[in-house]
């Protein structure tokens, strides 16, 4: 993965941790947060661009494309005959395909195909992102796999799992927020 690709910034996880942002371990952790962003979430979050989906039909005006925001529909195909943008259907950066003309989409499996872009470009992502793949990064960095207490001299902290494992409740928000959508969401 290029340092490019990650979702968060080295320099700003660098200066959380007091480190160099060219640390192998540094980058190791957000490359790691970053993986496991991209796995819950189902796709990869930065710009995608004229990626082939099929959906089902689901016998209304609506259908919801999997990934947001969507930047552009490049085609759509409906049972093999191509639809033209703005006369068959409409589309939103919310991913919402809409049939015109008082039309549905069939209610059939696999009967829409559809050519898109989505997601956001390197230097967009949303900040909500950034920040629990950074709490992420900046955990697997200081956190012990597997610790949850620790004593030094006097002092033992303990910590708890949610910190080891990265399930907090911000990254939970997160993951609901950008995980790939059904179209029975709409």
């Amino acid at each position: 993965m290029a340092t490019d690709d990650f979702l968060a910034d080295p320099a700003e996880l660098a200066v959380l941790l007091g480190r160099n942002e060219d640390d192998p371990k540094l980058l190791a952790a957000l490359r790691a947060a970053t993986r496991r962003f991209r796995g819950q979430v189902g796709h990869h979050v930065h710009l995608v661009t004229a990626e082939t989906v099929v959906l089902d039909g689901n016998g209304r005006s609506s259908l919801l494309l999997p990934v947001w925001p969507t930047t552009a529909v490049q085609e759509v195909v409906l049972d093999g005959q191509e639809l033209t943008d703005g006369s068959d259907y409409s589309w939103s950066e919310a991913g919402i395909l809409r049939r015109l003309g008082c039309l549905l989409w069939p209610d059939r499996l696999r009967c829409v195909q559809a050519t898109y872009s989505h997601g956001w470009p390197h230097d967009a992502i949303p900040g909500d992102i950034q920040e629990v793949v950074l709490e992420r990064a900046q955990a697997a960095f200081t956190i012990p796999v597997g610790v949850q207490s620790k004593t030094v001299g006097g002092q033992s902290v303990t910590f708890g799992a949610q910190a080891a494992s990265g399930a907090t409740e911000a990254w939970m928000l997160a993951v609901a927020r950008y995980k790939v959508r059904a179209s029975t969401d709409l």
